[in-house]
């Protein structure tokens, strides 16, 4: 039987990517997506192509019951689940001053309680065959300020930790949990910040590494961190940014 992975937020995007590379690198794929359904099925018609089974999935992860209808569906679809990437992300981008419990309980809920609900049932699956990776999308504005950015910043810093303990916990299963935070990557996610520009020519000039960094440097880190080579690596956040943060 193949092996399976589950990629949250898997329609556009960084997810879209991490998905299409696991396919090449002969898994079948559980797609997620929340919105835009057509998007969902050009992933999956493009995972077919490289003759993988693909299977889309609609579900809010910021929903625990969701979730839980969502792993159900895969385990229903599958019958295994070997890797989970907790990619699908959101946040509201304002001002500390201007922000409302709505956006703080809408990002907090997407991209951090999302990660243990999903990562309690993944961890169910996964035990059956005592082995397993969770691998979590961060960013560097979980340890750095960057403009516009608390209800995310903070999300991802919950993220970060809590890879840390799932780490710990689920290691009797044989699962291993494991982060990749990246520097800006220019994605349609960019679109939504007020300071896009900015963000923009900031990665370019204060990157040592002379360029910013682009969605495939991410997708490697998931690859490496998924493959039986990172075994040994545990609840480690593995910073994927050319050098930026080295900066002020």
């Amino acid at each position: 039987m193949n092996k399976v992975a589950l990629v949250t937020g898997s329609s556009r995007g960084l997810g879209r990517e991490i998905a299409i590379a696991l396919a090449k690198e002969g898994y079948d794929i559980a797609v997620n997506f929340s919105r835009n359904r057509k998007k969902a099925e050009e992933v999956q018609q493009e995972i077919e192509q490289l003759g993988r089974k693909c299977t889309i999935f609609k579900a809010n992860v910021g929903d625990v019951e969701k979730i839980r209808e969502l792993f159900k569906a895969v385990d229903e679809e599958f019958g295994r689940l070997d890797v989970f990437i907790n990619n699908a992300a959101s946040g509201v981008l304002r001002p500390l001053m201007e922000l409302e419990e709505s956006h703080w309980d809408w990002t907090m809920n997407i991209n951090a309680k999302a990660l243990l609900f999903a990562g309690q049932e993944a961890a169910k699956l996964m035990q059956r065959h005592q082995s397993g990776k969770i691998i979590s999308l961060s960013s560097i504005g979980s340890i750095r300020y960057l403009e516009n950015y608390t209800t995310v910043g903070v999300s991802k810093a919950a993220v970060e930790s809590l890879t840390r303990y799932l780490a710990v916990e689920l290691a009797p299963f044989g699962i291993a949990v494991n982060a990749v935070s990246g520097g800006l990557i220019e994605t349609d996610a960019l679109n939504h910040f007020p300071n896009r520009e900015e963000l923009l020519k900031d990665a370019v000039s204060k990157t040592p590494a002379g360029r910013m960094i682009e969605p495939n440097d991410l997708v490697n880190a998931v690859l490496f961190l998924a493959s039986d080579k990172a075994d040994m690596i545990r609840g480690q956040t593995i910073l994927v940014d050319g050098g930026r943060t080295l900066l002020v």
